[in-house]
């Protein structure tokens, strides 16, 4: 897909969504022949002439102001995730450089690694926007081993391994809602990292291999990652629903840090402790021992 394919169909796609009525404008009788706003509407909301927007929507937005994003981003009622998307497709389309301009390459500090693996009481792993899981404690080990092709496998990319693998499924109960998820932080890296070959060799081979990810990818929906709930069906502890919260490390560009927990006393922390008995198991197996967190990555 082009920069100028992103812009007009996630365009498109917002204004969509938006009835006049919500927009605060007159709602004329007849049929409507388009969902949502008009261009023309999305025009005069935005103080531009209609024109501009037409050309706008059709990818040209390598000249626009901020001011004109903003008023752009304000006529649709972009959330935060919304319009840092937008304006990140601004810069890919005028070619400019991405937010970050410095992305992370080559083996993950010791000191990351020690704070990681001192986590014991929580799942926890570091990944990069393209959703590759670079390094886990034992704890998040234990809880995303359903996705590791094998017990020796170091890394594992989560998307390819949710919509293509044979358990990923199953791993995730609420599979609609982590499908969603999924895509659109993917989306959002790819607005962010244009011209990222891995991310869009991903992206790619996710289209062509699965309807599923093709048609949640068309929706063109975004979104920031910070903290929330997720749901497992892990094997050996059966659903577990965890606390997440996400932190960007400010060192490592492109990098994020994702710890779950839960509170005390409620099933959920019981499940955990079960599964820490269960890591703690394996790591007994010759076998099946895990291997040490990847320190090399891309």
């Amino acid at each position: 897909m082009s920069t100028e394919s992103d812009i007009r169909e996630f365009l498109a796609s917002r204004r969509a969504k938006i009835t006049p009525q919500q927009a605060g404008l007159p709602a004329y009788g007849g049929n409507r022949r388009v969902p949502g706003l008009r261009r023309e509407e999305v025009a005069l909301l935005a103080g531009v002439s209609i024109d501009y927007y037409v050309r706008l929507e059709r990818g040209h937005l390598s000249g626009a102001s901020e001011e004109v994003l903003d008023a752009l981003a304000n006529a649709l009622q972009l959330d935060d995730a919304e319009r840092a998307h937008l304006y990140d497709l601004a810069r890919a389309a005028a070619k400019r450089p991405a937010r970050r301009t410095t992305r992370t390459r080559g083996p993950l500090p010791d000191s990351v690694l020690r704070v990681l693996s001192s986590m014991t009481d929580c799942p926890a792993f570091i990944r990069n926007g393209r959703l590759d899981v670079l390094a886990t404690n034992t704890l998040g080990r234990a809880l995303y081993a359903p996705l590791f092709p094998d017990p020796a496998a170091r890394t594992v990319n989560i998307a390819r391994a949710q919509f293509l693998s044979p358990g990923g499924r199953d791993f995730f109960p609420h599979w609609e809602e982590s499908v969603n998820t999924t895509v659109a932080l993917l989306r959002t890296e790819a607005g962010r990292a244009p011209n990222d070959t891995d991310l869009t060799g991903l992206i790619g081979e996710l289209v062509t291999r699965s309807e599923e990810f093709r048609t949640a990818w068309a929706k063109h929906n975004v979104r920031l990652h910070h903290t929330g709930r997720k749901s497992f069906r892990h094997p050996a502890v059966g659903v577990l629903t965890l606390d997440f919260d996400a932190m960007e490390l400010p060192a490592q560009p492109g990098l994020t840090l994702t710890a779950y927990s839960t509170a005390p006393g409620t099933p959920d922390h019981d499940a955990l402790q079960l599964l820490a008995a269960w890591a703690a198991t394996e790591a007994d197996r010759p076998t099946s021992h895990p291997a040490s967190p990847h320190q090399q990555h891309r």
